[in-house]
C-alpha cells in the first residue's frame, strides 16, 4: 500500500461499556474490553496491538465517518457533540464511543484530489 493523501480526520474509538454483563465472553467475538482504543484515518481501525476493529462494527462506523468527512454534526443523529457519538456493535453487545479529530489537511473532493 501507498498511502498518498494526507486525510482530513483521525479516528479515535474506545470501548466504553456493555449491554449484557461485565465482559464480551461468549457474546464478542473480537473480546473487546472496555477500555480497548483504536485509530484510523480513512482505513479499518486497528489498535496499539495491530489489530483491526470488528468487521461488523464498521458496518455503523463507516456511514458516521463519512457524514462527518462530508461536513455533518453528530449532534444532528445524536452524539454528544459536532464529531463524537456513541454507538451499539450489530450484535447489540459492545457500546463503542467514536471521536473524530480535524487535521487541518484539505478535503479529498474539494481540493481536486480525486480525480476521474
Amino acid at each position: 500500500m501507498k498511502k498518498w493523501y494526507a486525510e482530513e480526520y483521525e479516528w479515535h474509538i474506545e470501548v466504553v461499556g456493555f449491554l449484557r454483563g461485565d465482559r464480551t465472553e461468549r457474546y464478542c467475538r473480537n473480546g473487546e474490553e472496555i477500555g480497548d482504543t483504536y485509530t484510523c484515518t480513512y482505513g479499518c481501525p486497528v489498535n496499539a496491538d495491530g489489530q483491526g476493529i470488528c468487521s461488523k462494527v464498521m458496518t455503523v462506523l463507516f456511514p458516521i465517518m463519512e457524514a462527518v468527512r462530508s461536513g455533518g454534526d453528530l449532534t444532528n443523529v445524536g452524539g454528544s457533540s459536532k464529531y463524537c457519538k456513541e454507538v451499539v456493535c450489530p450484535d447489540g453487545n459492545v457500546i463503542f464511543r467514536v471521536t473524530a479529530k480535524k487535521l487541518g489537511n484539505e478535503n479529498f473532493y474539494k481540493g481536486k484530489f480525486y480525480q476521474p
